[in-house]
């Protein structure tokens, strides 16, 4: 199964490609889409909207897996990545791509094995589960492909829970 995993943000929508087979998950490609502050916001989703389609054509994932929207502190950046988000999610429907959607604790428990972990800890976990030789960069191509990672270990839980 191809999943493709999804970091919103309306700066930098990370994305990742990871392909699940057997039980074992490997990366197939990751990147990150930017926009210019400097442009309308319209432009900036369009272009978001754009290259997810763009990913899933060069990619065709079976599935997608987007991370939730996180209102901490600053609930001023939630409002551009909840278009970004949107963005994504929309272009994902167009594609017919079923997503599904987690929150950040979910994917961190899923990746690192607490909901606490930080940045750091998802980059070296992500890294190695995915036998990768770097650490993926930017970030935000990291956090994609753990929500894709996330989304392979729930799909595997609910076969194990179907067999059961």
């Amino acid at each position: 199964m191809v999943i493709l995993g999804i970091d919103p943000g309306l700066a930098h929508t990370g994305w990742g490609i990871v392909e699940e087979r057997l039980g074992m998950v490997r990366c197939r490609a990751y990147g990150c889409i930017e926009t210019a502050a400097h442009s309308p916001l319209t432009v900036r989703l369009r272009h978001i909207a754009d290259d997810i389609s763009q990913v899933v054509e060069r990619y065709h994932p079976e599935e997608a897996a987007i991370e939730g929207i996180f209102f901490g502190v600053n609930t001023k950046s939630a409002i551009p990545t909840a278009h970004a988000r949107g963005a994504a999610l929309v272009s994902c429907s167009l594609c017919g791509v079923e997503v599904g959607e987690y929150t950040p604790m979910q994917i961190k428990q899923a990746v690192v094995g607490t909901g606490a972990a930080d940045k750091n800890q998802v980059i070296f976990m992500v890294r190695n589960l995915l036998q990768l030789d770097h650490d993926p960069h930017p970030d935000h191509a990291a956090d994609a492909l753990a929500c894709a990672i996330c989304h392979a270990h729930v799909r595997q839980t609910a076969r194990v829970s179907e067999r059961i």
